[in-house]
């Protein structure tokens, strides 16, 4: 991250905390030291408009839009350019990002490589994607088009629509977390403007009292 100036770092559920004490980051530890732990992923990216998850496409099914890395500059000079905010994620070294963790993208970033040697360890994926990033994202664009709708806001109208769902018996409990998962899927992927998500919070607020009331 410091070798491409990137500096705001989020690690979910670390596995010990002495992490930010990492010796081999030498002149960078300030990367460490201000980056940001949190508990679950979606807490992470609560903030972010337009979550892009990374990973190989040999072992998945994708269930979100796949971009090839060296489109994904163009979907964050836009996604700025509205004044949104971007997250990359990338998942642990042993097995990538679960399909769980990827419910919380709006898209999945494929790095390009041979067949027969797809994965990459988290290193080596991680530059390669700053790499691109920083030769091709311009962050000063003029400010244009709807405004962009938060993770985290994302999320709280995922809640709304699983409570009316509860309400109304759409399932049974045992299918609320394949629900949730799908849910978080479906709202991405209707690319949401913030005034949309309000919009359609209120009707599922009103929906739900009345199944209550």
């Amino acid at each position: 991250m410091a070798n491409f100036s990137f500096s705001r770092l989020s690690v979910v559920a670390p596995f010990a905390a002495t992490w930010r004490e990492a010796r081999s980051a030498v002149d960078s530890q300030d990367v460490l030291v201000n980056a940001r732990e949190s508990a679950t992923l979606g807490e992470a990216v609560a903030g972010a408009t337009l979550v892009a998850g990374t990973g190989s496409l040999n072992y998945r099914k994708p269930e979100q839009r796949v971009v090839p890395l060296p489109e994904l500059a163009t979907l964050v000079n836009q996604e700025l350019g509205r004044g949104g905010r971007v997250a990359l994620v990338f998942g642990p070294e042993k097995h990538g990002l679960t399909r769980d963790d990827l419910s919380w993208c709006h898209v999945l970033v494929e790095i390009p490589t041979d067949p027969r040697q797809p994965s990459m360890n988290l290193g080596q994926a991680v530059a390669v994607c700053l790499y691109e990033l920083a030769a091709r994202v311009d962050s000063t664009g003029v400010m244009s088009g709807p405004e962009p709708v938060e993770s985290g806001r994302l999320e709280l109208l995922a809640g709304v629509v699983e409570e009316a769902m509860e309400a109304a018996g759409y399932s049974p409990r045992a299918m609320q977390p394949a629900n949730r998962r799908d849910l978080r899927l479906l709202l991405r992927r209707l690319a949401l403007t913030a005034q949309d998500t309000r919009r359609i919070l209120g009707i599922f607020r009103r929906i739900l009292w009345r199944l209550k009331h």
